[in-house]
């Protein structure tokens, strides 16, 4: 039987996550069309693409994600949308996360030094101080918009690590706001910051902020096109001309980077490095408590955040999919697929098949074979991984030790991000029992 392109194109369209991710529709898919063409309508100012191909299950999500000879990071980029020109293709090809191997090894090198085992166990006693400063200060209100803790610290933690003084930190979450939620009203130009409170290097960065939406010839401003980041460069060079520049800066800059490639680099850390712990962290807890028993066994069982974690990250992948494009005519699941075309692999899907994981719509803290694709597989493994395992059990382990009784607001409704790459939330509105903890 056939499958209804008009209900398959729905997994495209932004609007359709911001009612929650289409698990029930990626289950039928892998029954029927595991590898699936979809259309790419016209999203708002956005014009219509080309298509491309959804892979749904599990084995063909690694078998794609573990053979760049076949199935490219450079070819088109990682995003759905094709860049908006050659200039942009060009530009964002300089990035790691979308280079092929030998290249791409070059520049994970570079970015692994900075989460070493040495520095990460050098950052754990302060993320985990982090924590819980951020925990303890909205503990006595008995009621909070937890986004806004889970936004603070990736932030706190990447400034450390890059070497971004404390007063510039709002920038970063500027940053990513405009970068990850450009399909979303309330991210797309988003500015939070007071120009005030900021370094001389970060109000230079506001001089350079891009203020047009819209190319000469009135397409929308790639959102990840140097033109539209121009303000992000700008701080990335003066910090890094400033006599001491700290953290990872220091590293790249005597790493022999292209000026291209350094701005990139710059851009990976102080955005892809933030949205996991940012999308994770509020989505994590919201799964949590969305199952009583399971919180109710993690109380009592605090030796169970470890595989906790993992269940979230599972139950509730930061990033939605990701993109290749097929460097020859091939075949996957039975289909063919032809040479340029794109391919992109489901995260959110393959995290809830059958064929890998039992019962696999059931949250459960205390699974122990837990092989989700959420920080990817492959040459593409998330170089920060275990930074981020490191902040979410931190987090975690805070929350159920200083705010007893932790529950979903039932007056106040969660609010989604609209993004068909991103899977977060804008607002988790969660109560707790007043009072110190026991």
């Amino acid at each position: 039987m056939g499958v209804d392109q008009a209900r398959v194109n729905r997994i495209f369209r932004p609007e359709t996550y911001a009612d929650g991710v289409p698990y029930e529709l990626f289950r039928e898919l892998r029954a029927q069309a595991p590898v699936c063409w979809v259309e790419e309508p016209a999203v708002g100012d956005w014009p219509s693409g080309v298509g491309y191909w959804a892979v749904l299950r599990h084995a063909d999500v690694k078998q794609v994600l573990r053979s760049p000879d076949l199935f490219s990071s450079h070819l088109g980029g990682t995003q759905i949308r094709d860049p908006g020109t050659p200039a942009d293709l060009d530009f964002v090809r300089t990035m790691m996360l979308n280079q092929d191997p030998p290249d791409h090894a070059r520049l994970r090198r570079i970015v692994a030094a900075a989460f070493t085992p040495r520095a990460l166990a050098e950052l754990a006693e302060a993320v985990d101080g982090r924590a819980r400063e951020l925990v303890e200060a909205v503990r006595p209100d008995g009621a909070a918009d937890f986004t806004a803790i889970a936004a603070d610290l990736p932030v706190w933690t990447l400034a450390r690590v890059m070497g971004v003084p404390e007063q510039d930190r709002g920038l970063l979450l500027d940053w990513a706001n405009r970068v990850i939620g450009y399909q979303d009203a309330d991210y797309a130009f988003a500015s939070t910051v007071d120009p005030a409170a900021l370094t001389d290097v970060g109000r230079l960065a506001l001089a350079h902020r891009p203020t047009a939406r819209t190319t000469p010839d009135g397409r929308p401003v790639d959102p990840r096109s140097r033109a539209a980041l121009a303000d992000m460069f700008a701080y990335a060079h003066a910090l890094a001309a400033r006599p001491d520049p700290g953290g990872v800066l220091a590293r790249t800059l005597g790493a022999g980077l292209t000026v291209e490639e350094f701005e990139t680099m710059f851009f990976l850390f102080a955005v892809a490095g933030n949205e996991t712990v940012r999308n994770g962290l509020p989505g994590g807890l919201h799964t949590l408590l969305s199952h009583p028993d399971q919180y109710r066994l993690l109380c009592g069982r605090p030796e169970l955040i470890p595989s906790a974690v993992e269940e979230m990250l599972r139950c509730w992948p930061p990033v939605v999919h990701f993109r290749r494009t097929a460097t020859r005519d091939t075949e996957l699941a039975g289909q063919s697929i032809r040479a340029g075309e794109k391919v992109v692999v489901y995260h959110a899907s393959a995290n809830r098949d059958e064929a890998v994981f039992p019962e696999p719509d059931r949250f459960d803290v205390s699974r122990t074979s837990n092989d989700h694709v959420s920080f990817g597989y492959g040459p593409h493994f998330c170089v920060g991984a275990q930074l981020a395992r490191l902040q979410l059990r931190s987090a975690l382990r805070h929350l159920l030790e200083r705010l007893p009784g932790l529950a979903l607001d039932p007056e106040r409704r969660p609010q989604r991000l609209v993004s068909n790459f991103q899977n977060g939330l804008k607002s988790l509105p969660v109560r707790w029992q007043d009072g110190p903890a026991g």
